[in-house]
């Protein structure tokens, strides 16, 4: 007869996002796990095979509540989509700030990080359309921006300022409209060049 067990593999993740929520990534242990849950550690070692395999599955399930806060701003009208996208990474930051820090800025120095722009296929698109620019320059349009709204998250996450939403609105919208004017004014191409190669240093 199957075990049956005490906890699902769902409760187990939802008791270690609280934790982390709390204490930040550190605080993720077995020991901890299992006072969270009022039991030993027991009970996670019948779902999981080890620790990594918690830290997998709660990165996963934090990309997901990511992932929600991003379709929820895009679809809401408050801002155009683009704009809509940066906001609900910031608004992700300055309401999860453990669950930020383990996505966006813990160590990847032993991960295999791979470019993926499929993964940014939509604003890629919204980005070519608004600007009129094509593949290449769109995609340095949206990693120039997308540097420019992880600082303000990550100063958010860490506490460094607190800006209210209407500030960050304002700065989002002066850095776009200032790169838009460059990058249309530039040409179609890598960084804003008609020849296909950066800029020179100014």
């Amino acid at each position: 007869m199957p075990r049956k067990f005490m906890f699902t593999r769902e409760e187990i993740i939802s008791a270690a996002l609280k934790l982390i929520r709390r204490g930040g990534m550190s605080a993720l242990t077995a020991r901890a796990l299992g006072a969270e849950l009022g039991t030993s550690s027991r009970p996670v070692f019948g779902l999981f095979k080890n620790m990594e395999e918690v830290q997998t599955e709660v990165v996963k399930a934090a990309d997901a509540l990511y992932q929600g806060y991003l379709k929820e701003d895009m679809a809401s009208g408050k801002y155009p989509p683009y704009k809509a996208s940066g906001m609900a990474y910031i608004r992700f930051a300055r309401e999860e700030r453990e669950l930020f820090k383990l996505l966006f800025m813990r160590d990847r120095s032993g991960e295999r990080v791979e470019e993926n722009r499929e993964e940014i296929r939509p604003l890629l698109e919204i980005i070519k359309r608004q600007l009129g620019i094509n593949e290449e320059a769109a995609y340095c349009f949206h990693l120039e921006m997308w540097i420019y709204v992880h600082g303000i998250a990550t100063m958010l996450a860490t506490s460094y300022l607190e800006w209210d939403e209407g500030f960050i609105s304002k700065v989002l919208t002066d850095g776009y409209e200032g790169m838009r004017a460059r990058y249309m004014k530039g040409g179609q191409t890598y960084g804003g060049n008609t020849n296909g190669t950066p800029d020179k240093e100014i």
